[in-house]
């Protein structure tokens, strides 16, 4: 509904077909993480199996977005100018940092950390940030 100029993804073609694989590998987190947090609230003991099993799921996303992101020498993930897959794949890790501290290690995953700090950095994501309260 807005112009070329002001979309966050490109129409059509290879470069929108990247910038849907990014938003997946990208929600892909936030969807475990979610996993996560049911195991924890739902049930009276979380179940080891399933809880290691999401954790190596978000682990081996969270590699292959890293690899990818630090391939990159643009300022966002796509371009100098951000785009959807870069607020995916930041508000993601703000979900999964604040869901499971300690899940995500800067270290480890040196690019991410880049650039989730670059994207909460900017004013927008100042303005409509919102602190997860886990149920309880």
């Amino acid at each position: 509904m807005v112009s070329p100029t002001r979309a966050m993804m490109t129409a059509e073609g290879a470069r929108r077909r990247a910038e849907l694989k990014i938003c997946a590998f990208g929600s892909s987190p936030a969807d475990k993480a979610v996993s996560l947090v049911y195991e924890r609230v739902l049930h009276d003991a979380a179940s080891p199996v399933s809880t290691e099993r999401c954790r190596t799921q978000i682990a081996g996303v969270l590699d292959v977005l890293d690899a990818d992101r630090s391939a990159r020498d643009t300022s966002f993930w796509f371009g100098d100018r951000i785009g959807h897959a870069d607020v995916m794949v930041a508000c993601a890790l703000r979900f999964l940092t604040e869901a499971h501290p300690g899940l995500f290690q800067p270290d480890r995953w040196p690019a991410l950390a880049a650039h989730a700090a670059q994207c909460e950095a900017l004013p927008a994501f100042q303005a409509v940030a919102q602190t997860f309260d886990p149920p309880r």
